[in-house]
């Protein structure tokens, strides 16, 4: 193929869609002397289909970042755009909207509700949704064999290993086909073998699409990414190819 040829395909090729922008973000706290640059002017792009690692030392900003990302908290300076729209000026009604539609969140801690079943646990944002009861219960169980836990939608929590209930909480994170994945350090109560298991099931979500930002301070969990964004100080200090 002749060079002019590969030149004009490369040039031709769509740009990835950005589903979520940082742009010269500032979160600041206190005043004066007492003024705390939590995020200090940085710029960051997650696109369609990316899986972006976010590390950092305690006090860097890569949580104050997961928590603008999620609709969690608001920038002081700068903006923030999912899917092309500003939202850092949404009211709170139009926010909790947004997170219910287009954010999945998974944690370190589970946030299952105790005394309901792994299916009522991922029945619940479509509820918030207006989701009709037959539908949620039909997507809450297809959400949960996705997970492997076909076999376990009427335990409750108390009768699930931690595995289990961060699968519980990743089933339930997807039900509403969000643009993007937020996980805030989603290994962080594993031992090494369930930590595994769930990092594959983050692959597997991944490779059908979904696009994840994970924060974890080890490396061997943000290797499974494909890029790495390291914090420093309150700024993004540098973004890597990690496969």
């Amino acid at each position: 193929m002749h060079k002019e040829v590969k030149e004009h395909l490369a040039e031709s090729k769509p740009s990835p869609i950005p589903v979520a922008r940082l742009i010269n973000v500032s979160k600041l706290y206190g005043k004066g002397s007492l003024l705390v640059k939590a995020l200090d002017q940085i710029d960051l792009e997650v696109t369609q289909g990316d899986y972006l690692a976010v590390m950092g030392a305690s006090g860097s900003g890569k949580s104050t970042a997961m928590n603008i990302l999620g609709c969690l908290d608001r920038p002081t300076h700068g903006s923030y755009e999912l899917n092309g729209k500003a939202v850092e000026d949404l009211d709170e009604d139009a926010l909790a909207d947004l997170r219910n539609q287009e954010l999945g969140f998974v944690f370190q801690q589970f946030h299952l509700l105790p005394e309901a079943t792994a299916l009522e646990n991922v029945m619940l944002p479509m509820i918030y949704a207006g989701i009709n009861p037959k539908e949620r219960e039909i997507k809450a169980i297809n959400a949960l064999q996705k997970v492997g836990l076909a076999e376990r939608i009427s335990n409750r929590p108390n009768q699930l290993s931690g595995g289990q209930q961060q699968r519980v909480a990743i089933a339930r994170a997807i039900i509403n086909q969000p643009s993007l994945l937020l996980a805030d350090e989603p290994t962080g109560a594993l031992d090494s073998k369930t930590t595994e298991d769930v990092l594959n099931l983050f692959d597997e979500l991944h490779n059908q699409g979904i696009t994840v930002v994970l924060v974890t301070h080890e490396n061997e969990v943000a290797a499974r990414a494909k890029r790495v964004a390291r914090f420093n100080d309150g700024r993004v200090v540098e973004i890597t190819e990690s496969r």
